[in-house]
């Protein structure tokens, strides 16, 4: 199998022409011809992700969000991708693209908190592989089971997904619930227009809170990694059902403490 391989299998899954404009997702580095016996999964490229792709012997290393994003003028010695091409070790990151696709990181984040019958949130255009414009979905809005206090709903998301949380208490119980995995705060028009009780995303600014509880909407605030790392383990699942003769990792660690 040769890092292509996984490359095709990735775009048929969340097909890279659906990245938005500011993403920078793909083979960012590597050999697409280069041979792989061994895949580890992480959510992001950092230092101790390339060190465990050096110990554990993979060859390509598939994350969401990606390894080089700004442009940048020179690789030197410690920098990521200079630690990468050193190892021979290739990366393909699947960002925004993996965002819109079903089955990707927002109907991981709601199937993760018993969310099941998926709409879509808010409607995105993109291009498919033929190059044909098609609408996709940023986040995802459905039903809990059973409806909860806004403050038994922020315990349950906490308890979900390990997340050290932030929310405001909205004036009613929660039973439609929407999801934008990372900074999704922008589709807080989104939901309340769709009518949800609650919004599970991340990286909300004070006025956005402010917002929502004027709005009477519980908004939680699960922390980028915890409503993104939910579609790691799916992700490499997926790769070992297609690639059954290479070994898949996953990694759930992140560089950044919270006490």
């Amino acid at each position: 199998m040769l890092v292509n391989d996984v490359f095709s299998f990735l775009d048929g899954l969340a097909p890279f022409s659906y990245a938005m404009d500011f993403d920078n997702s793909g083979l960012l580095v590597g050999d697409p011809l280069q041979p792989v016996e061994k895949i580890l999964v992480a959510l992001d490229c950092t230092s101790s992700v390339v060190q465990a792709a050096k110990e554990s012997g993979a060859q390509l290393i598939v994350t969401h969000h990606p390894v080089i994003f700004d442009p940048i003028k020179s690789v030197i010695a410690g920098s990521i991708p200079y630690q990468l091409a050193s190892a021979g070790i290739s990366v393909i990151c699947a960002h925004t693209n993996l965002d819109l696709a079903r089955g990707g990181v927002n109907d991981e984040l709601a199937r993760r908190l018993g969310l099941g019958c998926l709409e879509g949130l808010s409607p995105i255009p993109c291009t498919d592989r033929d190059k044909n414009t098609v609408t996709e979905y940023l986040g995802r809005i459905s039903f809990l089971p059973n409806p909860m206090e806004p403050q038994d709903f922020a315990r349950f998301v906490k308890e979900q997904l390990g997340a050290g949380i932030r929310f405001t208490l909205g004036r009613r119980p929660v039973h439609r619930v929407a999801v934008c995995g990372g900074a999704g705060a922008d589709c807080l028009d989104d939901a309340i227009q769709a009518g949800a009780d609650a919004l599970v995303t991340a990286e909300v600014k004070h006025h956005v809170f402010l917002s929502a509880a004027q709005r009477g909407i519980t908004l939680v605030d699960a922390g980028h990694f915890h409503t993104e790392d939910v579609v790691i383990e799916p992700l490499a699942q997926r790769l070992r059902e297609q690639f059954p003769e290479t070994e898949v990792l996953a990694w759930h660690l992140t560089e950044i403490q919270v006490i």
